[in-house]
């Protein structure tokens, strides 16, 4: 999933088993590397079959966030 933070408009990229949860801890606070630039909305967020899958995509995803800073 990417997130976008409402604070500083830059962007988040994470991966979880269950996104609602996941969200609600990021808009909660109780996430360090997000709880300083609440609120956040999801961009976009994509299921896959493996954790492996996700992991892969989660790394490619970060690696084009940091591109286009």
């Amino acid at each position: 999933y990417i997130l976008k933070s409402l604070k500083d408009n830059k962007t988040y990229v994470g991966y979880t088993n269950d996104l609602e949860r996941r969200l609600s801890e990021h808009n909660s606070g109780q996430s360090k590397a997000t709880k300083n630039r609440r609120p956040l909305e999801l961009l976009f967020s994509e299921k896959f079959e493996t954790s492996i899958e996700a992991k892969k995509e989660n790394y490619i995803g970060k690696v084009a966030v940091e591109e286009e800073s």
